[in-house]
């Protein structure tokens, strides 16, 4: 793991040059972190990351046939027309 020091307004630059990390602020303990990446870079907290390979995991650990029992869900019904007040 490369370990840097970065001042407030300090960047670091990651491949060449097309993501761009920014300090942009300190309070306490949390640093404020602006992430200038392309569009088709996906950039996420480390827990959400891990949550969603969890998740994809178990997603393809359900056998084929299990699937066939599933149903699907009940259509919402329409709800009837109101009645509107006769006129005097």
């Amino acid at each position: 793991m490369l370990v840097l020091s970065r001042k407030i307004d300090e960047s670091l630059i990651i491949g060449n040059g097309e993501i761009r990390i920014v300090v942009l602020g300190i309070q306490g303990d949390q640093v404020k972190l602006g992430i200038d990446a392309p569009r088709h870079i996906t950039v996420m907290r480390e827990e959400l990351f891990e949550a969603q390979q969890q998740n994809q995991l178990a997603a393809i650990s359900v056998p084929p046939q299990e699937l066939d029992n599933l149903k699907p869900p009940n259509p919402k019904k329409p709800l009837p027309p109101e009645k509107k007040p006769k006129s005097p």
